[in-house]
């Protein structure tokens, strides 16, 4: 659901000249979603959305094609400074992290797109990540204790 909002933001902006959260709420009721201020808010924030001024000295939202990097080697830098551990077992793999770092370190990991990854859970100071199998567990495991090094 989340994605499937997020696509439709993404597309409502590439064609429209959006230029208030009111406005793309307008869209995306148009489009079936029902979204309240703060789902927008957050969605905006998710999407590094920025307003770019038009021609007409108006404001649209558009994508902000360098802060996602700039956010990525932030988070990479976070991910090795606080991940203590990386184990597999079978198709899981289990990260240890320093106390309430877990989340900021799924985060990297959920944004490399990590081929084999099927998904993620963080607590407070440990992330399990579920592999299709014991083989892209072990090559998975294998790429995470390379990035702590």
């Amino acid at each position: 659901m989340k994605g499937n909002r997020q696509s439709a933001i993404l597309e409502i902006i590439e064609s429209n000249n959006v230029e208030t959260q009111e406005e793309l709420a307008r869209y995306l009721t148009g489009r079936g979603y029902k979204v309240t201020q703060a789902t927008i808010s957050r969605d905006i924030k998710e999407l590094h959305l920025i307003k770019l001024q038009n021609e007409n000295g108006t404001y649209r939202y558009a994508v902000n094609e360098i802060v996602p990097a700039v956010n990525t080697e932030r988070l990479l830098r976070v991910f090795r400074e606080t991940v203590t551990n990386v184990q597999s077992a079978g198709n899981l793999i289990v990260v240890n992290t320093l106390s309430g770092s877990a989340s900021a370190a799924a985060e990297v990991l959920d944004n490399m797109n990590i081929d084999g990854v099927i998904g993620s859970i963080a607590g407070d100071n440990t992330i399990f990540i579920a592999v299709k199998d014991s083989g892209a567990s072990h090559s998975v495991a294998g790429r995470l204790r390379h990035m702590i090094k």
